[in-house]
């Protein structure tokens, strides 16, 4: 169907809307026919890209020893992991300022009273005792553990991201290299089969040369008031900026497919939504004040957390769903923060934030962060001389223009026995497997992204935030 013609039948659909809708409704059907016409119906599979997968297991010839800094969500997925292989890594020691989280990974991996401990920093004033740490606590308490470890010789898995300000990230980065240790940032997407096979892609030249890269990351209405208005996110003056604590792994996947320096960084966005100014009339602080609004709202943390059980990992109910029980935490400190009018925090962190990169190729890539959408995951459109892939963080489909033949990549990660239980896609655990390796080898090559390229793109990030700031372009 030439382009003309599409346009005559587009035209017919308005005309037909306005004599009707059964006329309305023929020409759609008449538009929606050519249209599949001019693609092909057959599709081709993706899915024995050969794609670097193999057990979780590590290869390791001697076990490590493991000290675990932040016993709460990302601390016991690592811990998990670990518990998984005893053989290679063992979890030794164990620091949280809730008494409850500390004993209750403590107890699970059999560690000694003598090793667990409160604040992070109890656990350096007794001698080296591991050979490395897990930094698994807030974003504002990544800086001084990590830096720490160091200087006392432990190798570091670094949660993302590596901390709040630039200065900081840089000083991390020359403390590995002065003290010659392991800094393993957790960009556990690099690790995901499906972020792999889009790379593979890329770089088989299956779409000719990369020119373009337009990139969203949906977080999700409900997520964005949990973590970015209500939590421990809501404020980048206390924690980090949001293009880094949520979208830190974004930043890192576009510098991973690109495979180049990004040169400049232009950013806008700003706090749309959640501010006084916008709450509606007689609206209470807290939701648990008995809201007039709470029947309409979507953001009413009744509904979230006692209703739909959304987000419930920071309230420890150590399996307690009952929504009386959460309703409970909901009224006692410090889960109440949890039930605050999301027009009554204090927060500032953008709701919708959009950011456009040039790398050293002349490649360009637009990213997109955006609190309100109905889902959360990724969404990707890769550009080539050659082809195109569109992708939506589980499926992507590559289109050749030569030969017109659709290919579909969409092999689920449940289906992979070697990524059984791994969250973030499958990343999570390949990640520490990397990490158990590199260790015991002391070899940082083993890492799909070292201390160096991590900053990188944790770089990019501050230049975004600068750029949003002034309005000007930044150098990276």
């Amino acid at each position: 169907m030439i382009r003309r013609d599409f346009l005559k039948t587009i035209g017919a659909v308005t005309a037909g809307a306005a004599l009707g809708l059964p006329a309305a409704e023929a020409a759609a059907k008449t538009a929606v026919t050519a249209a599949d016409a001019a693609l092909p119906d057959e599709k081709t599979s993706l899915n024995d890209l050969r794609l670097p997968i193999r057990s979780l297991k590590p290869r390791t010839s001697r076990q490590i020893t493991v000290v675990v800094i932040g016993a709460g969500n990302r601390g016991n997925v690592y811990a998990g992991y670990f518990k998984q292989y005893p053989e290679s890594v063992k979890v030794v020691g164990v620091s949280d300022i809730l008494e409850h989280r500390c004993r209750r990974m403590a107890d699970a991996h059999g560690v000694p009273p003598e090793h667990r401990f409160g604040d992070w920093s109890e656990v350096f004033k007794v001698p080296k005792f591991a050979d490395a740490v897990v930094v698994s606590t807030p974003d504002d308490v990544h800086y001084a553990p990590c830096m720490k470890a160091l200087e006392m010789g432990y190798d570091v898995l670094l949660e993302k991201p590596v901390s709040p300000t630039e200065r900081e990230c840089k000083n991390i980065l020359k403390q590995a290299h002065k003290y010659n240790k392991i800094v393993a940032v957790c960009h556990v997407l690099r690790y995901a089969p499906y972020f792999l096979a889009l790379r593979e892609v890329v770089r088989s030249g299956a779409i000719g040369e990369l020119v373009s890269i337009q990139h969203m990351e949906p977080i999700q209405y409900a997520h964005m008031a949990h973590s970015y208005v209500r939590g421990n996110w809501r404020n980048s003056k206390q924690t980090t900026p949001i293009i880094l604590a949520k979208s830190c792994h974004d930043l890192d996947i576009l510098r991973w497919i690109i495979d180049k320096p990004c040169k400049t960084i232009v950013a806008d966005g700003s706090l749309r939504l959640f501010k006084p100014e916008n709450a509606p009339e007689g609206a209470p602080l807290k939701c648990t004040d008995g809201c007039p609004h709470a029947d309409e709202c979507p953001y009413n943390a009744i509904d979230i957390y006692c209703n739909k059980k959304w987000h419930l990992g920071v309230f420890d109910l150590e399996g307690n769903k009952d929504p009386d029980f959460i309703l409970q935490r909901l009224h006692t400190p410090p889960y109440d923060s949890y039930a605050r009018c999301v027009y009554h925090c204090d927060n500032d962190q953008p709701d919708h934030y959009v950011s456009e990169m040039v790398f050293e190729g002349g490649e360009t890539a637009a990213f997109s962060m955006e609190a309100f959408s109905p889902y959360g995951g990724r969404r990707t459109r890769i550009m080539g001389t050659m082809g195109y892939i569109d992708g939506d963080g589980t499926t992507f489909t590559l289109w050749d223009f030569k030969t017109r033949t659709p290919k579909v990549w969409n092999l689920k990660v449940s289906e992979i026995p070697e990524y059984k239980g791994s969250g973030h896609g499958g990343g999570d655990y390949p990640l520490a497997r990397d990490f158990v390796e590199a260790v015991a080898a002391q070899d940082p090559g083993l890492l799909s992204s070292t201390i160096d390229v991590s900053i990188e793109s944790h770089v990019m990030g501050f230049a975004a935030e600068r750029s949003r700031r002034s309005g000007r372009k930044e150098k990276v």
